[in-house]
């Protein structure tokens, strides 16, 4: 969940250019753990955004060391609030 949480700031963080933080794991669904001696690759993609916060959807797809044959296997969403520079809320976009 620590991953999907980092992968999740990377993408809110690149998609305002603003300070955030966490404010929720809004769910997270395992199809299945991750074995070890697997490939894992994260996928985050921004899904909606309000005014001070926005959410974001993360995809785990394994793939096995030895083996072609990734698959999804775990998905979650972060909610995130942009802040200023007294740590209040501030909107996610200029305009």
């Amino acid at each position: 969940m620590a991953w999907m949480d980092d992968i999740a700031f990377v993408a809110a963080t690149r998609f305002c250019r603003k300070p955030l933080v966490t404010i929720s794991t809004d769910r997270i669904d395992f199809k299945e753990a991750i074995p070890s001696g697997s490939f894992c690759e994260l996928v985050a993609e921004v899904v909606k955004v309000g005014k001070t916060s926005l959410k974001v959807k993360v995809d785990i797809y394994l793939e096995n060391m030895y083996e072609d044959n990734k698959h999804h296997a775990i998905s979650g969403t972060f909610s995130f609030v942009a802040l200023d520079a007294d740590r209040k809320p501030t909107p996610v976009l200029d305009i």
